[in-house]
């Protein structure tokens, strides 16, 4: 009788298959997933059920007529001051700060995992929260009877329009977007999409690699950028780079050459175009 092998799936094809769709996209399971780059064996439906457990706890204190601003103002008490959770002030830029199932233990993380088990736990008790990719801060949005409530995940604090404006003021002035150019604040309070959300995710650990000139941590990420955003030249470019500094001439080449290919008008092109010769030149055989 033939036994049959079948291969384990590798974290990255777990991660890939995750992100494949967006109408089946599970937002969390993708971003606790990313933390396979540094632990392979987690266990990821176990850092689903770990939060499970905190929304149920929850649940069960909760009537089933309470009406949306109270099971508001239960779910941050229950969050903020009865789990403890909080911004990591202290150690802001760490990566574990990145990993949902190292935040879930700590009780300390950033603002976009923070709001990811916040996110879960409200609708999990019938509250409708989203993601809000603001610039430089991740906050939540839920909508209520009274209108919406913007919420800053690393603190608990509901923040008004003029806490927003203000917070948006310098990116406003960074980008031009004054003036005649000034675009309005409700634009920037749109939900995040899943695949959004976990790219900012990736993204903030790719800039703490790369800080740090991590290159193997950091090929880790880029890896499942490019997965998560296939047609994003410029995470192909990236990845490309990392490929160079670790030595791998072939994979950054491929990645360098469709970056090219695909961003005729980017400003980098010439510089880009030089690399690729150098890699190409690097990889030749010497004749004697």
């Amino acid at each position: 009788m033939t036994s049959l092998l079948f291969e384990r799936p590798t974290p990255l094809d777990h991660f890939a298959a995750l992100v494949a769709d967006d109408h089946q996209f599970s937002q969390l399971e993708a971003a606790v997933a990313v933390a396979h780059a540094v632990e392979p064996e987690l266990d990821v439906q176990g850092v689903l059920s770990a939060i499970d457990a905190l929304a149920v706890k929850l649940k069960s204190r909760i009537a089933a007529d309470t009406a949306p601003l109270q099971r508001l103002r239960y779910l941050n008490r229950y969050f903020f001051q009865e789990l403890g959770f909080a911004g990591n002030v202290n150690d802001y830029y760490a990566p574990e700060n990145s990993y949902l199932h190292r935040v879930l233990t700590s009780r300390r993380g950033i603002p976009i995992t923070l709001a990811l088990i916040y996110i879960e736990i409200a609708q999990q008790i019938g509250l409708e929260a989203r993601g809000v990719s603001f610039p430089g801060h991740f906050l939540i949005k839920l909508k209520m009877p009274q209108g919406e409530v913007v919420i800053d995940p690393f603190n608990g604090r509901s923040l008004s329009r003029d806490d927003l404006e203000e917070r948006i003021e310098p990116y406003r002035r960074r980008h031009g977007l004054v003036g005649d150019a000034e675009v309005p604040l409700g634009l920037f309070l749109q939900t995040a999409t899943p695949r959004a959300v976990v790219a900012r995710l990736l993204r903030n650990l790719k800039e703490i690699h790369r800080g740090a000139e991590e290159w193997p941590a950091l090929l880790a990420v880029m890896q499942r950028l490019v997965i998560l955003l296939p047609d994003d030249w410029d995470e192909r470019r990236d990845r490309g780079l990392v490929r160079a500094e670790l030595g791998d001439d072939d994979g950054a080449v491929q990645d360098l050459a469709a970056y090219v290919e695909h961003s005729p008008g980017a400003d980098d092109l010439r510089a880009i175009s030089e690399r690729i010769g150098e890699l190409r030149a690097a990889g030749r055989p010497q004749w004697h």
